[in-house]
This record gives C-alpha cells, structure tokens and sequence, in this order.
C-alpha cells in the first residue's frame, strides 16, 4: 500500500509530500482546486505516460515518489527483499522522463508491468475498457481463474502448439511449395556458413575501418615524429650525446651512475621507437587495398544481419534452418507424422475449449448471483445481469473460431430498471450505474488477488442520497482488507474517511499553487457540512454532518476490523 507521495513542479503544485492512511483515504475540495493534478501524480507511479505540459510552468524539471509497502517477493524487475518499494519519477520540460524502483532505473512499461501488481485504478479510461467486450470475457476469467491460471495456461499452449502444427502442415503438403522451399533453405544455409561470421568480427572490422581511413593523417603523424626522432640534431641523436658525455664522470658517484643507467635506456628506447614508427610506416603501403576488403566485409555482415539478425539471431536461424530443411527432404514421411499428431492434438484443443467453457458458464452464474447481490446493496436492486456467450462449434468447425483463450465470446447484458430488457452494457447503462457496476465489480474480482492499493475516480458519478450512502458503505467495506484513495464530491463518501485530504488552490507570490491539507476531525465535520450542499444555510448544518460523521464512525466500529 502506498505510505506517502511527494510531488515537486507538477501543474500548479509547486511541493506536497502527503501521507496516506491504511484504510480509506478521501480527496476532496472545490472544483477546480486540483484534485486531477493528484490522480495525474498517482498515475504516473503506476506507469502513466508523461507529457511535457504536465510539468509546472516555468521550470525545467519536476519530480513525483512514492513509497509503497509490499509483500517481500521476486517480481523479476526490482528487489522487494525488505518490503518496500520506492517509485521516482523525474521529468523534464523537453519531455524526457526517468523511471527508479529502488535506485534501478527502468522503462515506462516495466513499471506498468511492476505496479499492476500492487495499485489497481478505476477512471474514466477504465469506465470505457469496461464497455468492450474482449474486457468483459477478461473480467469473467480474472473472477474464475484469479487464483488459478492452470486453464488458461494449458489452452494457450494447446493453440500455439496447433497454430504451429497446421504450419507446418501447409508447409510440407504443397510438393511444389516444399521444393522451393527446400531450395530456399539450402541458399540461406550456404549462405550464412560460406560466410563464417566471428562473434565479435562487425566491431572489430569497424574499428580497424576507422584506423585505415585515418591512414593519411596517421602517415603524416608517424613520419613527422620518425624525423624528430632520426634527423642528425633530433631527440634520439641528443640522447645519445649525452650518454656519451655522462659516462665521463657516471664512476665519480652512484648519482651520476644512476642519470648515465637512466640516459643510456632512453637511448635504447627511443631506437626501439624508431624502429616501430619505421615498421608502421612501411605497413602503410597496404592500407588502401586493405580498406577495399574491410568495407566489402563489413557490407557482406550487415547484409546478412538485415536478412537473419545480429550474430546470436544468425546462429539460431541456422540452427532453425537445417532443422527444417531436415523435415522437409523427408516431407512426406515428416508430413504423415504431422496428419497424425493434429488429429491428436485437435482433440485436446477441442476438449480444452469445451472445458473453458463450461468453467465460464458456470463460474458466470456465480459471478451474476454476487454482482446483482452488490447492486442490490448500491441501490439497483431491480436490476438483471447475465453473461451471454456465443455458441460453441462441434469439433468439424472449430477451425477459424478457435483462440488463444477459447471458443467463448462473452458480453455482459444488463437490466437496471424494472420493465427494460437486458440490454448491452453499452447501451444501456448510465453514468451513475456505470460508477457502481464497475465499483461492483471492483469489490467481487478485487479480492481474489493480491492488490494492496485501489484508486477510485469519480465513482460518484451520477448517484447521490441513499445510493451514495450504500457506495460509501461499499467503499469503508473494501477499505477494511485493502488501502482506497477515493477523490469524491458526496458527503456520504467523505463522512466515511479514516484520513480526509482537503485539496485547494490559492495565490502565492503572483502564481496559483494547488496545497493539500489533512483535515482534523473539526475540519471534516466543515468538509462534509460543505460537500452536502447545507453549510451556511442554516445553524445545523454542521450539526447534521457531525452526525453523518457520527454515523460513519458507528459503522466502521461495526465491521469489526
């Protein structure tokens, strides 16, 4: 769960650090004062994407962290050994942006695949995902196979398996297909073995690339040191002079022995360097014909890593290559094999599917029972919800209608009124029953995992009085085996909070900044007295909502946890 938050340069936040409780968490203030700078924070701790305009005008960088509290466990991204995770994320004004998890950085996508296990968010782009029917039948399955993946697992391995197999197949049934085929496989064979690649050659041919177009100036470079060194006044001639005019007097002291040693190897050492600058010199003559060959070389592998991949790709896609060029020399054998393990195979796909689906329509009954029960207690307690399938094929015309994940074709039909038919989701439903059928759902899958932290957005959308009283007892029983943060405009939802963030904006030296205050008990009681539409009205207001707030306390204590 997440323990604290700190902002720095985001919109009209110029610094906040904000401290979150356990339980239920609640944002609220005026519109406009800033409420969607926080969600926007929160989002990209979870792998949002960063635009520049996020960042405060006028500054060149910005900042959000957050520190959040987990189970220890190897998520083969980061190391959460002391069960902590601290997420940091810098962003820039030309739109660059850095992503930490305890120090090591990563990408936007590893983050995202990162905190899906720890942060679960419900916004206005979740309210859309909701409406397509490929997210309703992952809904259905994350209800199901939550804690169990064993069926979906042996499905997707059946239909790769068989997607290869037909293949395969249709590879090796076409005589004249496989000949070219055939053919085709020989070429790149000969083709990447005549070339005998060396694991790190492409470098080493750049470099030696770079040296031989240097020639000239490295030609000049050696030459003009080689006559400093050999003219009749250069350095080696006057070293040389001087070991002779040294050793006069090198038996006079050890000092003088010592500066005759020293003089006399550098003679010996400029002749040796002379000798090499000589040596270099005279292998200059080949350089030309030697950069023809480097750069024909260097053109021969970059074609081959356009057609087959860099050294480690080359070398399976040979071994890949022979392989199939085995199967196919031998393709009609080969091919009787194959007829016999799809009939095999097809049936175990089938019988897979089949069971898929029967998981589905069973576990759909369930999930209709606690989804109706949920709405019942959200005030929609005459509506009707069903899961509607598509009809499953018999073996002889599963071909084309068979996936990855099933046969199943799964759309959520919904009644939310007494007198309407079921209906698709899409078209029928409301902003305020859209809140609380994804609220609903949220409280029945948001259990089977492991999710610490929820973040609702708007779930208040369209609903209020009673309807919002039951989303606020939704929302504390929720908060009682997981952390929720809730931005809300209801009194009801606000009344329920464990800590209570009021958000405001405000001048300060000639700009807009946007400040979060934690309300005490006095200033939620003002709060809710605000949100319910009655403070100033009259004497009791603030009266009305202590009680509210009252009442919330009573419910709370009731749940016993």
């Amino acid at each position: 769960m997440l323990k604290r938050i700190t902002i720095n340069n985001l919109a009209l936040i110029e610094e906040l650090e904000i401290e979150f409780s356990d339980n239920l968490n609640v944002f609220s203030g005026e519109t406009g004062a800033g409420k969607s700078i926080i969600v926007d924070s929160l989002m990209l701790l979870i792998g949002a994407r960063y635009d520049k305009s996020m960042l405060k005008y006028g500054k060149d960088k910005g900042f959000v962290e957050g520190v959040f509290e987990c189970e220890a466990k190897d998520n083969g991204i980061v190391d959460t050994d002391d069960g902590l995770l601290i997420v940091s994320r810098k962003f820039f004004k030309d739109g660059k942006n850095e992503i930490r998890v305890n120090g090591k950085q990563i990408t936007t996508a590893m983050l995202r695949e990162l905190m899906s296990d720890y942060v679960d968010i419900y916004g206005q782009n979740e309210y859309q995902s909701l409406l397509k029917v490929t997210e309703q039948r992952k809904i259905l399955d994350n209800y199901i196979f939550g804690r169990d993946g064993a069926p979906l697992d042996t499905q997707r391995r059946l239909y790769d398996e068989y997607k290869k197999l037909r293949s395969d197949m249709a590879s090796l049934g076409d005589e004249a297909e496989r000949a070219r085929r055939i053919d085709v496989l020989k070429f790149q064979i000969q083709e990447i073995e005549s070339a005998a690649v060396g694991a790190d050659e492409e470098q080493k041919l750049l470099d030696r690339r770079h040296v031989l177009m240097s020639a000239e100036r490295i030609k000049n470079a050696l030459a003009e040191c080689l006559g400093r060194l050999d003219a009749d006044d250069g350095a080696a001639s006057a070293v040389s002079d001087s070991v002779r005019a040294i050793s006069s007097v090198s038996s006079l002291g050890d000092n003088y022995a010592s500066l005759h040693e020293r003089l006399r190897s550098a003679s010996i050492e400029l002749d040796d360097i002379a000798e090499c600058l000589r040596d270099e010199l005279d292998g200059m003559d080949t350089s030309e014909r030697e950069l023809d060959g480097v750069v024909a070389r260097l053109d021969k592998l970059r074609a081959l890593r356009s057609k087959y991949g860099a050294f480690d790709a080359m070398n399976k896609f040979l071994a890949d290559a022979k392989s199939e060029l085995a199967r196919a020399e031998n393709g009609a054998d080969e091919y009787d094999r194959l007829c016999k393990r799809e009939s095999t195979l097809k049936k175990e796909l089938f019988d897979s599917c089949v069971k898929l689906s029967e998981l589905r329509r069973d576990g759909a009954k369930r999930l209709q029972e606690k989804i109706l029960a949920e709405l019942a207690d959200l005030g929609m307690a005459s509506s009707r919800f069903e899961a509607k399938f598509s009809d499953m094929p018999d073996i002889e015309h599963m071909d084309g209608k068979t996936t990855a994940v099933g046969f199943d074709d799964v759309e959520f039909f919904l009644s939310p009124n007494v007198g309407q038919p079921l209906m698709p989701l899409a078209k029928i439903i409301s902003g305020g029953e859209m809140s609380r059928f994804m609220l609903a759902v949220k409280l029945i899958t948001g259990d089977l995992g492991n999710i610490g932290t929820m973040i609702f957005d708007e779930i208040d959308v369209g609903i209020s009085g009673a309807v919002g009283l039951g989303v606020a007892k939704k929302l504390c029983e929720l908060s009682r085996s997981r952390q929720v943060l809730c931005v809300t405009h209801l009194a009801q939802i606000a009344a329920m909070a464990d800590r209570h963030l009021f958000i405001e904006k405000s001048e300060k030296n000639g700009d807009t900044v946007t400040s979060v205050t934690p309300l005490d008990r006095a200033g939620q009681i003002g709060e809710v007295s605000r949100l319910s539409g009655s403070r100033g009205i009259s004497d009791t207001s603030d009266k009305n909502a202590e009680e509210m707030k009252k009442w919330s306390d009573d419910f709370k204590a009731s749940l016993g946890r």
